[in-house]
C-alpha cells in the first residue's frame, strides 16, 4: 500500500481483510504480529509479562500459534490467570509437552475451556477426556443399526461442518499459494454448500469478489457472514471498505462505526473512518479517529500517516477558523 500525502491528495485506505493464516517461513515484528491478530502492543506486553510468550522484537511461526491461541482465548474472556492455571496443569500432565500454548490446540467449547490432545479432547484441569468422534469413527456410528435417529443426525451434521471446516482450510491455504481465483472460490463455495453458517469461510469468499471488483457478490457474502455471525467485527469493517470503494460514503461510515462498536481497539477501522470523514469535509470527527488510532498505534509506517494527515488536519481547521473570524 502507498500513500501520497499533500492537500489536495487522498491517503489510500488500509486494505480489506480476510481470515488469513500466518507463512511459517519468516519473522513477524512486535507490529506485524498485533495487526494481523488485531492486538495492542498493551495485550501483547500483558502475555509477555504472565509468561506466555518471551518478550523479543522478532517473533517466529512457533511464537504466532501461541499468541493466536491466546488471542481466541482471550475473544472468549478467558483471563490470563486461568489461562496460566491452566498451561502449568498441562506442563505438569503431559511431560513431552514444553510449551502447550503453541504444541497443542486449546480452544473455547461454549463456556468450557478444552485442549486436543493426539485428535481427542481433554478438559485440562482434571485431564477426563471428552465425546470426540474423528470420521471414521463417525462413519461407523451412523451404520450402527440400533444408534437413535437424532444420535445419527446429530453425528451426520458434525461430519458434515468438519468437512466444511476442511474446505475452508484448503481454500485459504490456496490462497496463500497464489492459485488460480476460480479455484479458491470453488473451495471456498464447498465451504459454505456444507456449512452455510461458516461466517469465516463466507468473509473470504466475500474478499475474493472484492479483489475482482465482484461488488454485488462481495456484498451478500458479508451479509452472509453477519447473518450467520452477528456481531462480526471484521465483517462490518469490508463492507464499510466495500460502499467506500462503490461511492456510498454514508453506508460505510454506519459499518465502520458498527465496527468499532464491536471493537473499539480496532486501529484499521479508526484510520479508515478518519479518511472517510475528511472526504465527507468533517474535520472533528476525522481529527478524533486520528486520535483514537495513534493511540491504538503509536509507532510505525500507517503511524507516520496519521500523524501527517492529523498535523495537516489541524493546520486546515486553524486557517477555516482565523478565515471565519476575519470575514465575520
Amino acid at each position: 500500500m502507498s500513500c501520497q500525502l499533500g492537500a489536495a491528495q487522498r491517503c489510500v485506505r488500509v486494505r480489506i481483510a480476510g481470515v488469513i493464516e500466518p507463512s511459517p517461513a519468516r519473522e513477524y515484528t512486535r507490529e506485524e504480529v498485533c495487526r494481523l491478530l488485531r492486538i495492542s502492543n498493551t495485550i501483547l506486553s500483558t502475555w509477555e509479562r504472565h509468561g506466555f510468550v518471551a518478550r523479543a522484537t522478532h517473533y517466529h511461526f512457533h511464537d504466532l500459534v501461541a499468541l493466536k491461541s491466546l488471542s481466541q482465548l482471550r475473544r472468549n474472556r478467558v483471563r490470563p490467570e486461568r489461562i496460566r492455571r491452566i498451561v502449568d496443569t498441562l506442563r505438569a500432565r503431559l511431560s513431552n509437552v514444553r510449551d502447550p500454548l503453541a504444541e497443542l490446540k486449546i480452544f473455547c467449547d461454549g463456556k468450557r475451556v478444552s485442549v486436543q490432545v493426539e485428535g481427542r479432547k481433554m478438559e485440562p484441569m482434571t485431564g477426563q477426556l471428552l465425546l470426540d468422534f474423528d470420521r471414521e469413527t463417525l462413519r461407523r456410528l451412523l451404520e450402527f443399526p440400533s444408534a437413535p435417529a437424532a444420535q445419527a443426525a446429530a453425528l451426520a451434521a458434525e461430519a458434515t461442518k468438519r468437512q466444511a471446516q476442511s474446505w475452508f482450510e484448503k481454500g485459504v491455504a490456496m490462497e496463500q499459494q497464489g492459485e488460480r481465483t476460480p479455484d479458491v472460490l470453488a473451495a471456498y463455495g464447498h465451504a459454505v454448500e456444507l456449512d452455510p453458517e461458516l461466517a469465516g469461510a463466507w468473509l473470504n469468499l466475500g474478499t475474493v469478489h472484492y479483489n475482482q471488483h465482484h461488488w454485488a457478490e462481495a456484498e451478500e457474502c458479508y451479509g452472509k457472514a453477519l447473518a450467520s455471525r452477528p456481531g462480526y467485527a471484521l465483517a462490518h469493517y469490508n463492507l464499510g471498505n466495500l460502499f467506500d470503494e462503490t461511492g456510498r460514503p454514508s453506508e460505510a461510515i454506519t459499518q465502520y462505526r458498527k465496527a468499532l462498536e464491536l471493537d473499539p481497539s480496532y486501529a484499521d477501522a479508526h484510520y479508515n473512518l478518519a479518511l472517510l470523514y475528511q472526504s465527507v469535509h468533517d474535520p472533528l470527527s476525522a481529527l478524533r479517529h486520528w486520535r483514537i488510532y495513534l493511540h491504538i498505534e503509536p509507532s510505525g509506517y500507517w503511524a507516520g500517516v496519521a500523524r501527517r494527515e492529523l498535523a495537516r488536519l489541524r493546520q486546515e481547521t486553524v486557517l477555516t477558523g482565523a478565515n471565519r473570524r476575519i470575514n465575520g
